[in-house]
């Protein structure tokens, strides 16, 4: 084995890639109040998740893993290790990361391992990961692979709507007027990201206009769609994720497209019904 890619559970993978030698999940934990905690991995049950969180007055939290976690995932005879973690400005997983890399390389200074920031969640972690396996399979050098991903993430849009404002509201991301106001005026946020950080780019009254509000943003805001892929994550939602995808490719016509339901960790920040699009 060549290469080997590490990600942490926030990001979503099409099965196939989940039974994959080159890849390992690392799983964050999630904690709702004291009714729920449990580790991200393959035996997530997300109604289970989703019901926590809905009678639980407190917000849903995640713990990332350790560096000594991340550590053991290095340990490999692949040459190259690359790891994609969600935004550092949204969990402490890219730190631990980063820390698991300085220790490993106390006793194995050879091994190259990049370590990147998705400054995205979900399905952005997985256009990096599709982007990897691209730069690998075309046989570049370590040194250009990481360049060429360091342009990628800075190039890369995230946008996502949610159904569910409560989860931004308690953890502070959304004030309470707002999340009010969309309440009670069934106004949807378009949001989008920056640098890592959520920022809101629009919004339409109802999951139904601000769907197609955040599909007219990705469309305006797309460079050679030809080139990249399209990939959606929904929480509990494929109905608004198929018409998403139709939307845009109404309108753009990518070399693929991926339609992928929320794990763990999204289905945290998702919350029940949300839709993600990065491009």
């Amino acid at each position: 084995m060549r290469y080997k890619i590490v990600v942490d559970s926030c990001c979503e993978l099409p099965q196939e890639l989940k039974n994959d030698e080159r890849f390992e999940i690392v799983p964050l934990t999630l904690i709702v109040g004291n009714c729920y905690e449990k580790e991200d991995n393959m035996a997530f049950d997300q109604r289970e998740f989703l019901d926590a969180v809905a009678s639980c007055p407190e917000c849903p939290k995640s713990a990332c893993p350790s560096p000594e976690r991340y550590r053991t995932a290095y340990e490999t005879e692949a040459e190259r290790v690359y790891v994609v973690t969600l935004s550092s400005k949204l969990s402490g997983s890219y730190n631990s990361a980063v820390l698991g890399k300085n220790l490993y390389h106390e006793k194995d200074k050879e091994k190259d391992i990049c370590v990147i920031d998705s400054k995205s969640a979900a399905c952005g972690e997985t256009q990096i990961a599709y982007k990897i396996m691209e730069l690998e399979e075309q046989g570049f050098a370590f040194e250009e692979i990481t360049a060429q991903l360091e342009r990628f993430v800075k190039e890369m849009n995230t946008y996502f709507v949610l159904e569910n404002l409560d989860t931004l509201r308690k953890n502070g991301r959304l004030s309470r007027v707002k999340a009010l106001v969309a309440s009670t005026l069934n106004i949807k946020p378009v949001m989008g990201a920056d640098d890592g950080s959520i920022i809101q780019l629009g919004q339409g009254i109802g999951m139904k206009k601000a769907l197609a509000k955040m599909a007219e943003t990705a469309i305006e805001e797309a460079v050679d769609a030809g080139k990249k892929r399209l990939m959606i994550t929904h929480c509990n939602n494929l109905k608004a994720a198929e018409c998403v995808r139709r939307h845009i490719e109404e309108r753009l016509h990518f070399k693929e497209t991926l339609i992928l339901d929320a794990a763990g960790v999204s289905s945290m920040y998702a919350n029940d019904g949300g839709v993600i699009v990065t491009i």
